[in-house]
């Protein structure tokens, strides 16, 4: 089984009193480098590590211009954020509780940056799924309809010579090897 960890923008706040009070810019605002909404995709597996490099390029989606968004296009996150999170997202990759007794998930966090005037508050999430590398054509939208309709796979995405099949906890790995092959997969191997 493989893990991503998907980091998603879901609040932000401001407190133009402590900023007047205290920062240089009084009237700094909101955090510039994050949108509500904002989702990014952290992964290690074949060829791709995207944690070593503070999440460069792990921006999926955005409502907004993507210039200058922490995680976008050579723009790695928020040194005030990374120290709040990476922990988590290291866990999450390793295929490790995030916070295993306080949330009702222990693949899921909420947590936000440490900027006391203007915090970021994000939903970490660890997402398991197993890779299917397989050889020969498939039809993907069999395959999709085939895997989707099984209890436990949540997600299905398909890859140069891979499909991600993404799975709730504790989903087996010859559940996934049986409805693949009954798609007409020719299944190489599943890590």
């Amino acid at each position: 089984m493989q893990h991503k960890v998907k980091l998603t923008v879901i609040d932000k706040k401001v407190y133009p009193e402590l900023q007047e009070q205290y920062c240089a810019d009084p009237e700094a605002g909101p955090c510039p480098c994050y949108n509500v909404g904002d989702e990014f995709v952290f992964e290690r597996y074949d060829g791709r590590d995207s944690f070593w490099c503070m999440g460069l390029n792990t921006l999926v989606k955005s409502d907004h211009s993507v210039d200058g968004i922490a995680g976008g296009p050579n723009v790695p996150h928020c040194s005030e954020l990374w120290d709040a999170v990476s922990r988590y997202i290291y866990a999450g990759l390793q295929g490790a509780p995030i916070m295993k007794g306080w949330m009702d998930d222990e693949r899921v966090m909420i947590a936000c940056c440490s900027d006391g005037t203007r915090p970021v508050i994000f939903k970490i999430e660890r997402m398991d799924y197993f890779a299917v590398r397989y050889e020969g054509e498939i039809d993907e939208g069999l395959v999709y309809r085939s895997l989707i309709s099984k209890f436990g796979v949540k997600d299905v995405a398909f890859r140069e010579g891979f499909i991600e099949v993404y799975v709730k906890k504790d989903y087996s790995e010859g559940a996934i090897r049986q409805a693949a092959a009954s798609a007409g997969v020719k299944v190489v191997r599943i890590d």
